[in-house]
C-alpha cells in the first residue's frame, strides 16, 4: 500500500515539475519578446522622443545629443583618395611645420627637422559634420574626426654635442574637430573667395616617440621637450583661434587673419579649501592661467607654502583673439620642489559669459578634468575678478584694474577735499561715500611686538600670543606663544582677504597661555579704512594710532 501512495505522490510532483517548467519557459519567451519589442521602439526614436520622455536635467553630464550629421559617403571616397592625398599633402604639411618647430626648439638641441614625413595608409575618419550660423556673408562648416594613424615620421635631432639621433613619431591617435570657413560670399563662382581652415577643439592626441636603434630615456628630459615642442607647435600654427587662409579668387582678406580684438584682466585672489596632497604639513598651491596654452602667454603664480586657503592677490593681463570661443583656465597645482607638481584641481571661465567693461567676481569648484565632469569629489575653490576690455572701447569706460584707478572713490574725494573752503562739503560727500562704496582687497597685518604686558600668571610673567580676527567675516588668526615674557617679539604677517573694508573691523586680542586655559591681557578694535601703513599701539599714552580705537579694558602695547 506504501508503494502505490509514494508511487502517486511522484506522479503528482513530476507532473507538477512540468507543468511549472512550461509555464516559467512561457513566461520567459513572453518576457524576451516584449524586451525585443521595446529594443525596437527605442531604436526607432530619436533624439526629440528622447527629450519629451525624459528631460534633460536628468540626464548625466556625459550624455550628448549631437547635431552632426554622418559622413559615411566622405570617408568612402577620402579612403580610395588617401594615397593622392598623402603624396600631396606630406611636402607641404613638412614645409610649414618645420620652421613651428624650430620656434619651439628645446635650448638642449641645437637642430629639429624632419627626415622623412609621410601620412600613412590609414585615411582618417570623419564623424559628423555641422553648420554654424554666422552672419550673411559667410559659411561655417565644422568637421569631426578621428584618426589612428600609421604614418612614417623622423626627426633628425642633432644635440650640441654633436650627437644625431633619429626620432620616430609613432603610434599616432587623434580625435578633434576642424572649423572652415567660407568668407566672403560672392556671386562668382564658386560662391566664395576665400576658405580658412582651423582646429577648433582638440580632444585627444597620443604619441609614442622612439629612437630609432636604441632608447630615447638614455638621455633624461629628451622625450619631454621633444613632446612638449611638438604639441606647442600644434597649438601655435593650427589650433583656434589660429587660422590657415587659402584664396581661391583674387582679392585681399586681410581682414580673415588672426587679429587681437580686446584685453582680458585677470585678478587672482585666493583660493580655499583646496585638496592636501601632502601626507606631512600642507600643500604648496600654486596657479598656472592661460587663455592659449602657449609657453610666453601662460601665467604662473607665486608659491604659498604650507596653506590650503592660499591668498596669491596677482594681476594679470591676456591678449584675446575670439572673444566669443576662447576662455581662461586656471589650474591649481602643489609644488614639490625638485621632482613634478602634482595637480590639485582646475576651473575655466568663458569670455562669451563677460560683459564688456564690467568686472566681473566669480568663485569656481575646481575639477579634475574639463571635458570630462564625471568627478563630483570636492577639490576646492578659486577666486577671481575679471575684466574684458575690447580694443577700440577704452575710452567709453574706467578700468578700475588700471594704474590710472589704484584710489578708490573714497581716497578721491578725501583727496579733493583735502584743502580750500570745502571742508564741510567734502565731509557729507565723505560720509555719504562710506554708505555706498565698498572697498575689497587684502589687508596684510604684521605683529612685531609688545612690550610692558600686564603680569598675569603667579610667577611673574606671562606667555602671551596674539589673536587677530575680522568682525565681519570672522576670519581667524593668531601668532605663536611666546614664553616668559612681558615683551614678546613675534615678527609675523598675515593676510585677510577683505570684501568690504569700510565697514569690517580688525579685532586684535593679547592672551595668556595657560596649561589650565587662558586669560585676556587687552583688546583693540581697528576701522579698515584708517589702516595705512605701520600703526603702532600705545595704550598706556592713550594714543593707538590713526582709525584705531580703544577699549578701556586694555592695557600694554
Amino acid at each position: 500500500m506504501g508503494f502505490f501512495v509514494g508511487l502517486l505522490f511522484g506522479l503528482v510532483a513530476g507532473l507538477a515539475i512540468v507543468v511549472l517548467f512550461v509555464r516559467s519557459e512561457n513566461s520567459r519567451s513572453n518576457l524576451r519578446t516584449k524586451l525585443a519589442t521595446t529594443v525596437a521602439a527605442f531604436a526607432r526614436m530619436t533624439v526629440e522622443d528622447s527629450r519629451k520622455i525624459l528631460p534633460a536635467e536628468f540626464y548625466p553630464s556625459w550624455v550628448v545629443f549631437s547635431q552632426r550629421q554622418k559622413l559615411t559617403w566622405l570617408n568612402q571616397h577620402l579612403t580610395k583618395i588617401w594615397p593622392y592625398v598623402d603624396e600631396a599633402a606630406s611636402d607641404l604639411i613638412k614645409a610649414s611645420v618645420e620652421p613651428v618647430l624650430e620656434q619651439y626648439r628645446p635650448v638642449i638641441l641645437s637642430s629639429l627637422k624632419f627626415s622623412k614625413f609621410t601620412l600613412g595608409t590609414v585615411a582618417p575618419q570623419f564623424t559628423g559634420v555641422s553648420i554654424l550660423e554666422d552672419g550673411a556673408d559667410s559659411v561655417i562648416m565644422e568637421l569631426e574626426m578621428q584618426w589612428d594613424a600609421n604614418s612614417n615620421i623622423v626627426l633628425a635631432i642633432k644635440t650640441y654635442l654633436g650627437v644625431s639621433l633619429p626620432v620616430q613619431v609613432k603610434d599616432i591617435g587623434f580625435t578633434g574637430v576642424f572649423r572652415l570657413i567660407f568668407k566672403p560670399l560672392v556671386n562668382e563662382f564658386p560662391c566664395f573667395g576665400a576658405v580658412c581652415y582651423s582646429l577648433r577643439k582638440k580632444k585627444k592626441l597620443d604619441f609614442t616617440l622612439k629612437v630609432i636603434g636604441g632608447d630615447i630615456s638614455t638621455i633624461p628630459g629628451l622625450a619631454d621637450a621633444i613632446e612638449s615642442t611638438i604639441r606647442d607647435a600644434i597649438e601655435d600654427s593650427i589650433m583656434w583661434p589660429v587660422r590657415k587662409i587659402i584664396p581661391i579668387l583674387p582679392g585681399d582678406y586681410s581682414d580673415l587673419e588672426l587679429k587681437p580684438v580686446g584685453m582680458l584682466e585677470v585678478k587672482l585672489i585666493q583660493a580655499r579649501d583646496l585638496t592636501n596632497k601632502d601626507i606631512i604639513g600642507k600643500s604648496d598651491p600654486y596657479a598656472v592661467l592661460f587663455v592659449r596654452p602657449l609657453p610666453d602667454r601662460t601665467k604662473k603664480s607665486k608659491i604659498i607654502n604650507n596653506d590650503l586657503n592660499p591668498i596669491w592677490n596677482e594681476h594679470y593681463e591676456f591678449i584675446i583673439e575670439d572673444a566669443t570661443t576662447q576662455h581662461l583656465v586656471v589650474r591649481i597645482y602643489d609644488d614639490e620642489g625638485v621632482q613634478a607638481s602634482e595637480f590639485i584641481g582646475c576651473a575655466q571661465v568663458l569670455l562669451s559669459e563677460l560683459e564688456p567693461g564690467k568686472v566681473k567676481d566669480v568663485w569656481l569648484n575646481l575639477v579634475k578634468d574639463l571635458e570630462i565632469q564625471r568627478d563630483s569629489k570636492y577639490r576646492g575653490q578659486v577666486h577671481l575678478e575679471l575684466l574684458y576690455c575690447p580694443f577700440g572701447m577704452e575710452n567709453s569706460f574706467t578700468n578700475p584694474f588700471s594704474s590710472d584707478f589704484s584710489m578708490t572713490s573714497l581716497e578721491r574725494v578725501l583727496k579733493n577735499g583735502a584743502n580750500g573752503t570745502d571742508d564741510i562739503e567734502n565731509e557729507k560727500a565723505v560720509t555719504h561715500k562710506k554708505r555706498e562704496i565698498i572697498i575689497r582687497g587684502v589687508l596684510s597685518v604684521t605683529v612685531i611686538s609688545a612690550e610692558d604686558l600686564p603680569i598675569v600668571d603667579l610667577m611673574g610673567k606671562a606667555d602671551p600670543y596674539v589673536v587677530l580676527t575680522m568682525k565681519k567675516s570672522e576670519l581667524k588668526n593668531k601668532t605663536r606663544v611666546v614664553n616668559d615674557s612681558l615683551n614678546p617679539v613675534w615678527n609675523q604677517t598675515f593676510d585677510f582677504v577683505v570684501e568690504d573694508g569700510l565697514h569690517d573691523m580688525l579685532i586684535l586680542e593679547v592672551w595668556d597661555h595657560d596649561t589650565f586655559g587662558k586669560d585676556l591681557a587687552g583688546r583693540i578694535l581697528g576701522d579698515e579704512s584708517g589702516l595705512h601703513g605701520k600703526v603702532h599701539f600705545d595704550i598706556d599714552k592713550g594714543y593707538i594710532g590713526r582709525g584705531i580705537q580703544r577699549l578701556p579694558a586694555a592695557r600694554g602695547s
